[in-house]
This record gives C-alpha cells, sequence and structure tokens, in this order.
C-alpha cells in the first residue's frame, strides 16, 4: 500500500475541494435548516462523475479507485454530510451490488442512468422491527409467475424520497431465515409502491430520508439481483463497501470541525491572548489532528484492500467503527473550543456535532462493527 496519493488523485481532491467549497458549502446551512434534497447539487455532482465515481467507463463511471472515492466522500462531507452520505447511497449502496450482482441487461437498465446521476437510487433493507437483525426481514415477496408481490414497509432509508429505484430486501421464504432473503429492484411509479412519512432527524437533514410502503406491488422477476435467497449475501457483502464511505462521511465532518477550531481558537481572546496559547486548547487540538490521521489512514487502507479484490470486511468494520467514534469526539472538542458561541447554530461545529452522531449508527451500529471484527479476531 502507497500512502502517497497518486497525481490523478490529488488532481481529483483538488477539484473536489473546489467543487465542495464553491458549490456545496454556501448551501450547507440551508439545507440543514430546511431539509430539501439538493436536487440542482446532485446534478452539478454528476457532473463531476461523482455519482460513479470507481465504476469502469463501459458502466457510465468515472474509472477512478476505491481510495479516490473516499476522497470524494470525505471532501463533499468536509463541507455537507448531508450532500456526502447521498453520494455515498448512490456509489456504494445502489450501484455497487448492481456491478457487481446484475446481469448485462439490467445494468443497461438500473446501473448507466446511475453512476451517470441521470437518476437517483437508494437501499432499502432497514425495517421498523428489523435493524441489526436484518435477517428477520417481515416485508415479504411472494413469486406469481414472472412477477414477485411484495408487501411490507422499509423505514430510515436515505435518498428514499428522491429515489427513481431502491433496491429492496425482502423476505421470499422466511422458514429459511437469512438464506429466504431476496434483493429486488423497485422502480418509482410501480404500483403498490409509495413513499411514507419523512423522517425528522437530529442531523444530515436534507437526505430525503423516508419511509418506503408496499402494498401488493408487483416487481418483475427479471428485476430480482442475484438468485433467490441470495439477498442477505448480496446485502452484507454492500455493506462492507458502506461502510467505508461513512467512514469516509465522518473523517470529512471531523476534519471541518478540527478546521473550525483551530481558527477560532487562533482568534478568540481570552485573558489577553489568544486561546491557542493555552494548553488544554492545544492539547485537545493535538489529540483531534491525531485521531483524524489516523482514521483516514485506516479508510484507505481499507478502501486499498477492497481495490485489490481480496476480503475486506474487518477492515472496513474497523475503519468505519473508529472513524464514527473519531467524530464524534472531534467534534465534541470542537464545540468545548468554542465555548457558548459552539452550542450556536451560527457557528458550523454545532451542525457537525448533530451529523457526525449518526454515522456511529447506519451502515451498522458501532455494536454490530465490535461483533464482526470480533468474528475475524477470534477465527484467526
Amino acid at each position: 500500500m502507497d500512502l502517497e496519493l497518486s497525481e490523478e488523485q490529488n488532481l481529483l481532491q483538488k477539484t473536489v475541494r473546489e467543487f465542495a467549497e464553491s458549490e456545496v458549502r454556501p448551501l450547507a446551512k440551508e439545507l440543514d435548516e430546511t431539509g430539501h434534497f439538493p436536487h440542482a447539487l446532485f446534478k452539478k455532482a454528476a457532473e463531476l462523475g461523482l455519482t460513479g465515481v470507481a465504476f469502469p467507463e463501459s458502466e457510465g463511471g468515472a474509472s477512478f479507485d476505491h481510495i479516490a472515492y473516499t476522497i470524494v466522500i470525505e471532501e463533499i462531507s468536509r463541507c455537507c454530510a448531508s450532500t456526502g452520505v447521498i453520494l455515498s447511497v448512490q456509489n456504494s449502496l445502489y450501484c455497487d451490488p448492481i456491478h457487481r450482482y446484475g446481469t448485462e441487461e439490467q445494468k443497461r437498465k438500473f446501473l448507466l442512468p446511475y453512476t451517470r446521476g441521470e437518476k437517483i437510487g437508494c437501499f432499502a433493507l432497514t425495517e421498523p422491527q428489523a435493524g441489526s437483525n436484518a435477517a428477520v426481514l417481515q416485508t415479504k415477496a411472494v413469486r406469481k409467475g414472472d412477477k414477485y408481490i411484495v408487501n411490507g414497509t422499509k423505514s430510515w432509508i436515505t435518498n428514499g424520497g428522491a429515489a427513481d429505484a431502491a433496491i429492496v430486501y425482502v423476505n421470499t421464504e422466511p422458514a429459511k431465515g437469512e438464506k429466504g432473503i431476496t434483493a429486488l429492484v423497485v422502480e418509482k411509479g410501480t404500483p403498490g409502491f409509495k413513499v411514507g412519512k419523512e423522517e425528522k432527524k437530529l442531523g444530515i437533514n436534507a437526505t430525503a430520508c423516508c419511509e418506503l410502503v408496499f402494498t401488493d406491488c408487483e416487481v418483475p422477476a427479471k428485476n430480482r439481483i442475484g438468485n433467490e435467497g441470495e439477498g442477505y449475501k448480496v446485502a452484507l457483502s454492500t455493506l462492507d463497501g458502506g461502510r467505508i464511505g461513512v467512514g469516509a462521511q465522518a473523517t470529512g465532518i471531523a476534519q471541518n470541525a478540527f478546521e473550525a477550531a483551530l481558527q477560532y481558537s487562533q482568534q478568540r481572546l481570552a485573558f489577553g491572548q489568544p486561546i491557542s496559547q493555552f494548553q488544554a486548547i492545544q492539547f485537545m487540538l493535538a489529540d483531534m489532528a491525531t485521531e483524524i490521521d489516523a482514521s483516514r489512514l485506516l479508510i484507505r487502507k481499507a478502501a486499498w484492500k477492497q481495490d485489490t479484490g481480496a476480503r475486506f470486511s474487518m477492515d472496513a468494520a474497523v475503519a468505519k467503527l473508529f472513524a464514527s467514534e473519531m467524530a464524534t469526539r472531534v467534534t465534541h472538542k470542537a464545540i468545548q473550543i468554542h465555548g457558548g458561541n459552539g452550542y450556536s447554530r451560527e457557528y458550523p461545529v454545532e451542525r457537525n456535532y448533530r451529523d457526525a452522531r449518526i454515522t456511529e449508527i447506519y451502515e451498522g451500529t458501532s455494536e454490530i462493527q465490535r461483533l464482526v471484527i470480533s468474528s475475524w479476531v477470534l477465527k484467526s
């Protein structure tokens, strides 16, 4: 693993940072306050190839590697965590499983328009009674001829309210447990498929996070991703890549909070000098910088492992666990350095703190990451 970014990766980072600073950051506060999904911003990101970063040109992608993908998500999330996770879901959770498991016909219909950013996708696994234990899905699908009849409700679906299609994980044979789960692509406008309530959340407010409701929804059998009963395998392998994206998002959030705290500490005066001159503040800044650097290295290591084609489940879990909990610690310190101002919505660290918290929950809670890591450690 080469710790130096390539010339191509450096250029991408520069380009994405310029885009994030000029187009994303000016909208971040408004998006947080209004909760409006950033359709226009999504289209601009698509023009830069950010909706299909690590996919081949033949599939509408930008043909970068997964380290480049983490750079993209970090740089966008540094300016707006909502926009960062919207792109992470598009890349990791929607496009990637179709890239890996889809047929050529499915790729033409359900991948090309999405890697190009012409359409928006989402990943529908979580249910009101099935989160960490995804093997007990209550959304059922019964095969009738060349169609599946789907009934059930999905919850907390990022991009759900804006998506043109969802990869929906359904139970086709409940008696088989995880081996009875199947993945289906369900398009917007399919009779019996509607968007339910939008969730009111602590942070990442502009993500169109909604319930998806299926009532006798007829889905063509040709929309199935992989074989019947392989959906659990598809979901878990997809979440490995998604965890790298969430880790990069957490790192971007923390980086922004650190930069804001550093700048504030050099401007804020107390007892006749900038507070950056006090050892208590210096130690907090040192800890923040150290943890962010460690997080970035873990994320890039996991992405590098993914690029080699090797199994990277443990690496992704380690990176996601550390990065998400690091983001909470760093944003906490950033607020502390700002003092009372850090508690005000006039300063970005308050939003960073709220946005960071979800990274310990979605794509597998910290507790699930520890289960994944311990299972690998005990095998070794």
